[in-house]
């Protein structure tokens, strides 16, 4: 028995009281987790009907404004598709990694107004600054998550709040400098953020991979650590989603009409948020799909581009509510139909399993009901010397050496 028992090693058992080993190739947790594989078809049911969505709003597009897809426009539509999907894909790491980055909007923001400013001085001068101090700040974000093992989004939100201080320095909207016009190269662009976006949601199909990017997600107290392996994974997640988040707002910045305007940027984080949870990936961390992230930017960017059509003014607030408040259904239906199916286990020993950490209780061949016998149980057949009655009934045979 190795129950508080120093210097003795016991094979590791799981919950279910089956050794890890044998459940190592079934468990996407092994030493948590819930028994059985996580299933990929709800994922893939939900990516073909966000196609069926994408094309009916794409088609609406091109009835009401065919110019829409065409020419310059066409290349603003794949710009503000890349932008958007740069945050999206940073939403998207720090959800897959259990620690939700809400700051991506201000950053975001932030780097906009920077790129603004600082844009005649060429992009790299102007770029270069601005993904350093990301760097440091996405640093000192997850020092604070992993170190403290505090929940990502108050420390997230917390970092939020000192960019947001940063931003409002600004009382008017600052036109963009410089001579960067992304539309030049807006089906690279696009090509990219595609790319990464599939890839990465292929990669995240991988067991392993799945595994370990989501090993910070809370398997019992949210507040026990995971382990130094979950916490440098998720700090490495929490450190590009911030530098993706620059980057995709450096081309909302240089994609744009018009200057940029100092503001919360929270609306970005809802509305990137709402999206990359729209194409399948979970609020819990850890479950996603492959094309979901890149089917729902697309979605959202073709939907925002036929508003326009219809002369529509709608709140970024309102679209990113609306995606969010779907993305959470969205999550319900990943977590219902994506866990392992149940009874998908090796029988392990029957009885209690495991209790604590060691002691194990072995499969009785008695009912459960019935007490163990104690005492022999006498044979009727069998006679027994000492109750044999010619004890009784034999005549009793006197020595002579008694008289």
């Amino acid at each position: 028995m190795a129950y508080d028992e120093t210097g003795r090693i016991a094979p590791v058992e799981t919950s279910s009281g089956v050794p890890a080993a044998v459940l190592e190739n079934v468990f996407d947790d092994p030493s948590h987790g819930e028994p059985g594989r996580d299933r990929i078809a709800v994922h893939v049911v939900w990516e073909f009907l966000l196609l069926v969505g994408l094309a009916a709003v794409t088609w609406l597009l091109w009835r009401e404004d065919a110019n829409a897809l065409r020419g310059d426009a066409l290349k603003t539509l794949l710009v503000d598709v890349a932008g958007l999907g740069l945050l999206t894909l940073a939403a998207g790491l720090s959800l897959r990694a259990a620690a939700v980055n809400l700051a991506i909007g201000p950053v975001a923001l932030a780097a906009a107004l920077h790129f603004a400013e600082q844009g005649d001085r060429g992009v790299r001068e102007a770029l270069l600054p601005a993904l350093v101090v990301a760097a440091l700040g996405g640093l000192a974000l997850a020092l604070a998550v992993v170190v403290l093992h505090v929940p990502a989004w108050a420390a997230s939100l917390a970092g939020a709040a000192a960019v947001i201080v940063y931003i409002e320095r600004r009382t008017t909207p600052v036109v963009v400098q410089g001579g960067y016009d992304p539309r030049r190269t807006a089906l690279y662009l696009f090509v990219g953020f595609a790319a990464v976006a599939v890839l990465g949601g292929l990669f995240g199909a991988i067991k392993p991979v799945r595994r370990l990017v989501g090993r910070f997600r809370p398997v019992a107290d949210p507040a026990r650590r995971r382990g130094a392996v979950a916490a440098t994974v998720t700090a490495l997640a929490l450190i590009a989603s911030t530098v993706l988040a620059v980057l995709g707002g450096v081309l909302i910045a240089a994609n744009g009409d018009g200057p940029v305007a100092p503001a919360s940027g929270l609306d970005w984080s809802v509305l990137a948020i709402g999206a990359v949870m729209l194409g399948g990936t979970s609020a819990y961390g850890r479950r996603g799909g492959i094309f979901g992230t890149l089917l729902a930017v697309c979605a959202v960017e073709v939907f925002l581009a036929w508003a326009v059509t219809q002369d529509w003014t709608i709140s970024r607030w309102a679209v990113g509510g609306a995606t969010l408040g779907a993305g959470l259904l969205v999550t319900r239906l990943v977590e219902t139909f994506g866990r392992p199916r149940p009874g998908g286990v090796p029988a392990g020993p029957s009885g209690d399993g495991t209790i604590s950490t060691g002691w194990a209780l072995t499969p009785s061949s008695e009912p459960a009901d019935a007490w163990p016998s104690v005492l022999p149980v006498r044979d009727p057949d069998t006679v027994d010397s000492w109750e044999s009655p010619r004890w009784e009934s034999e005549p009793r045979r006197w020595d002579a050496g008694d008289r």
